[in-house]
């Protein structure tokens, strides 16, 4: 591939820090300065020393920016994983783990290693398994893409299906935990629920 790659970072809007993933792309991105335009969406984390850092992005902003990646890594929220595959991504997902204190359970490990067995996203547990997706992704990016064309509707709305169901499944699996109060944004089939308000954050699935 020639040119620039687009490479869109989102932490999500969890309260807690996620220092680990903005770290490691710091850590990464002096060796493709040249050839990497980055969007990094840090939240509540300290901004990484990179180019393209903004807190939050808006609805509007994160669907643009998702659109116009070519490699989209994210935390393992729910919604901006199911986000980020509506979009034709393979999202490189990395998800928070509590014992950095960057949640306040494993729900998101838990279910990011599901996607993963299930080849929905491409998992990364640490900075050697992200730096080895971002250079397989720099070498041919169509490795972390799903088929957009009219064709593959049905294979993509499965692919969507799944994930909601996967969700579900966690969900019902966590009803003994009275701390995680899950809200999806989506039906199975990928449509949203009536309600437009999420509930209070308490440590529950983010984007």
């Amino acid at each position: 591939m020639t040119g620039r790659v687009r490479v869109l970072v989102a932490v999500g809007t969890d309260k807690h820090p996620f220092d680990r993933l903005t770290g490691w792309i710091e850590q990464w991105h002096p060796s493709v300065a040249d050839r990497v335009d980055l969007t990094v969406q840090h939240g509540h984390t300290r901004a990484p020393a990179v180019p393209g850092t903004a807190p939050f992005l808006g609805h509007a902003e994160l669907q643009d920016a998702m659109s116009g990646a070519d490699l989209v890594v994210c935390h393992g929220g729910p919604a901006t994983i199911l986000e980020a595959r509506r979009n034709g991504h393979l999202p490189i997902v990395v998800p928070r783990d509590p014992t950095y204190g960057e949640h306040v359970d494993d729900h998101q490990l838990l279910f990011v290693r599901r996607l993963g067995a299930a080849g929905l996203v491409a998992l990364c547990e640490s900075r050697t398994a992200l730096v080895e997706a971002l250079t397989a992704g720099f070498a041919d990016p169509a490795r972390f893409t799903v088929t957009t064309d009219d064709g593959a509707a049905d294979a993509r709305q499965a692919a969507v299906d799944r994930v909601g169901r996967i969700v579900e499944d966690l969900v019902a699996s966590a009803t003994a935990r009275p701390r995680n109060r899950w809200w999806w944004p989506f039906s199975p089939a990928g449509h949203r629920h009536p309600s437009p308000v999420p509930p209070p954050n308490d440590g529950g699935p983010t984007r």
